[in-house]
């Protein structure tokens, strides 16, 4: 199944409010594996960059006034969202935001239909835990040590990682060769007896069948019991 995992930096918290989208990223996976796929833009705002947010991603209007307006490349964008789900976090905000730079298009709106929100992910999984990316990168033991402001392909890629985390995992070890079955067998004895204590270990046999002196004696003890019931 064929998903992209997308992120993006704005100018602030609202686009009912005239905030814009200035950096988008996304990752494409096909069955939770990242394909190498990825789209990635900067976009100029056409308005100024209030300092909260460019303390946030560090994105100034110096940097952004030669990037391309987000209608020159929306067409690019939409043929790589295709019609796969659409992976994000706190998924409301950035499809919000999504769906408000299209409208200026004059584009159709991408289906909310197709929003997975990792937020709402994790919070069935952890509740009441910090559901922030970095936290839940700490948690899952994911490297954001390069992550020194946000990035939204940056943050896209940790978020394909986390992704994989909450739905399930990767499987350990699928990459290790198969043992020939005479070696495994050695392993298999080595440990087994590495296992046991001392007092377990196989020893030969003993015979169980009675010698004649042990069925004499037998045999005379069973003679001196008296009013046997076998015997009435």
């Amino acid at each position: 199944m064929r998903e992209i995992v997308f992120d993006t930096e704005t100018t602030g918290l609202d686009p009912q409010s005239g905030d814009r989208v200035v950096e988008i990223g996304c990752i494409e996976m096909v069955n939770r594996v990242a394909t190498g796929a990825t789209f990635h833009a900067y976009f100029n705002p056409e308005r100024d960059m209030p300092a909260g947010a460019e303390a946030v991603h560090g994105l100034s209007i110096a940097f952004l006034a030669d990037k391309p307006l987000f209608r020159t490349r929306a067409s690019e964008l939409i043929e790589f969202l295709g019609d796969a789900p659409l992976v994000a976090h706190n998924a409301g905000f950035d499809f919000g935001f999504l769906n408000a730079e299209l409208a200026r298009c004059a584009l159709a709106p991408v289906s909310r239909d197709r929003m997975v929100d990792t937020v709402a992910l994790a919070r069935r999984k952890h509740p009441g835990a910090k559901l922030s990316l970095d936290a839940l990168c700490s948690r899952y033991g994911i490297d954001r040590s390069h992550r020194t402001r946000h990035g939204a392909l940056l943050d896209a890629e940790l978020l394909a990682q986390l992704y994989v985390e909450l739905t399930g995992g990767r499987q350990i070890g699928l990459e290790l060769a198969a043992e020939p079955e005479e070696q495994a067998g050695e392993h298999d004895n080595v440990a087994q007896s590495a296992a046991r204590p001392a007092s377990q270990l196989n020893r030969a046999p003993r015979p169980h069948a009675a010698n004649a002196s042990e069925l004499a004696r037998h045999a005379e003890f069973v003679a001196g019991i008296g009013n046997a019931l076998w015997s009435r």
